[in-house]
């Protein structure tokens, strides 16, 4: 009898409904085959967790992505948009085209083990901050469940896998973008790991990444100063004008610096400085004019320093084209779906990451968030799914795979990504976007109405990618 009860308290997770709307048979068989694949897309995972590789470093995570699609049918193109770690996986012919994203890229100087008190499992090493480890595992799992019913003459199309590297620094779907990868594509489906639940229908932050030298003449520090023009000082009345301009500009805007060469040794007037500087705002058009004046500064703090000066456009990203009706497809998906259930141990887990980093011990978000109203001015951060969602209908999602409020690109996120938090949020995400694409497989009326509210957002705007002339900055290898 007990093991009756339990499956009882299991089944509206394992077979969910909502409001006496059951789950479709094609949309069980897409729950079945995620499980079915379940343990080896958390081996895949966790592989990516800890190989922590970063921006354009990928090679290994984008083989293991790259070698599950092959062995599971699908047709894969590698190196595409000239990034040696950027691939393309196929499967099926004809209409719909769905596709679906898959990050893999960490950050710099935030490894951690899978537990929740700070102790990185390499010193100084990399870490996935942000979940992308789940964020291109989850979205295989979701293509390659799609690519088993489309396989099985249950519904007809054709599904995509785009591995995209490198969002963390160079954001490289814009290349992928400009080399036309969506221009056939009817709809993209996007998730990533977040501390709550939700079909999301918020935009984001647009971004222009730069780079400012100034060069000067060396010169002894003590013995000869006069002699010395330093590119140091220039630096330094740059950044002070930024500190100064931030009272003076739209509450929206942010912007940020990152001081990478500021001077060698100390007795010696530095002939040469570099800032990596960063603009953002809600809109791209309430940014350009933000970044055409801080590019102005430079010229000035070059001129009060009396030094010469280069500014290097990096890249810049769009802010997202939200997609409501695409949103609503999602949503009722989630409600279908239900929360997700978590143990004693791992609510005690994500309670203590929340004491160490000094917020209130609320544990797990694992509740299903209605769908929101589309805010003007969204706070947050910035992708490169904007960059895609300019080009293509796009359909977002936020699943759960840390604490709540907890620290974003910190050790604590890494700590949930390795381990059973993160790998429940992974398999639900999943679910959830391949649920989706199934409806817009299914039904043509809704690929139209979200492809027509994409368009009509859009407009007459043109879309241009914010980066330099030539090929990604790959790096060099020796």
């Amino acid at each position: 009898m007990r093991k009756y009860i339990i499956f009882f308290l299991l089944l509206p997770f394992t077979i969910p409904f909502v409001q006496g709307q059951k789950l479709s048979k094609n949309k069980k068989q897409l729950i079945k085959s995620i499980e079915k694949h379940k343990q080896n897309l958390i081996e895949i995972s966790d592989s990516i967790w800890e190989l922590a590789e970063t921006a354009f470093e990928e090679t290994q995570s984008s083989k293991i992505l790259s070698d599950y699609a092959e062995k599971n049918g699908f047709s894969v193109e590698k190196g595409v948009a000239g990034m040696p770690t950027a691939f393309v996986a196929t499967y099926g012919s004809g209409s719909p085209v769905i596709s679906v994203l898959g990050e893999f890229d960490a950050l710099p100087g935030i490894s951690q083990k899978a537990k929740p008190t700070k102790d990185p499992l390499i010193e100084k090493g990399n870490g996935h901050g942000c979940g992308h480890n789940l964020f291109g595992s989850g979205s295989l799992g979701a293509a390659i469940a799609i690519k088993e019913l489309i396989e099985q003459g249950k519904i007809k199309g054709t599904i995509k896998f785009f591995g995209t590297p490198s969002e963390e620094k160079f954001f490289g779907k814009i290349w992928m973008v400009k080399a036309g990868l969506w221009d056939d594509v009817d709809v993209n489906i996007s998730w990533h790991p977040s501390a709550s639940i939700q079909a999301d229908v918020q935009s984001s932050l647009a971004l222009v990444d730069f780079k400012i030298e100034f060069f000067g003449q060396a010169a002894h520090a003590s013995a000869d100063p006069w002699n010395g023009r330093s590119a140091s000082d220039a630096l330094e009345l740059y950044t002070a004008g930024i500190n100064y301009y931030r009272e003076h500009v739209r509450p929206t805007v942010r912007m940020h610096y990152h001081i990478q060469d500021g001077g060698q040794v100390v007795n010696v007037v530095p002939d040469y400085s570099r800032l990596w500087m960063r603009v953002r705002d809600t809109k791209r058009s309430g940014m350009m004019p933000v970044y055409k004046r801080a590019v102005e500064m430079a010229e000035g703090a070059a001129i009060l320093a009396n030094v010469e000066y280069k500014v290097s456009l990096i890249s810049g990203i769009y802010e997202v084209l939200v997609n409501r009706s695409g949103g609503e497809i999602m949503q009722n998906n989630l409600e279908l779906l239900g929360p997700i259930t978590y143990t004693n141990d791992e609510i005690s887990f994500g309670k203590k990451i929340q004491e160490v980093t000094g917020k209130e011990q609320l544990g797990m978000d694992s509740k299903i968030n209605p769908l929101e109203e589309t805010r003007e001015h969204p706070g947050g951060g910035s992708t490169d799914v904007g960059d895609v969602s300019w080009n293509v209908a796009n359909i977002n999602l936020g699943v759960t795979t840390a604490p709540k409020d907890t620290p974003w690109h910190s050790w604590a996120v890494v700590a949930c990504g390795g381990m059973s938090i993160g790998h429940k949020g992974m398999i639900y995400a999943s679910k959830a976007m391949s649920m989706t694409m199934l409806d817009l497989f299914e039904n043509p009326k809704l690929v139209t109405k979200v492809k027509d509210e994409y368009k009509k957002r859009k407009g007459d705007a043109v879309y241009k990618a914010i980066v330099p002339d030539g090929p990604p900055p790959i790096p060099n290898k020796k």
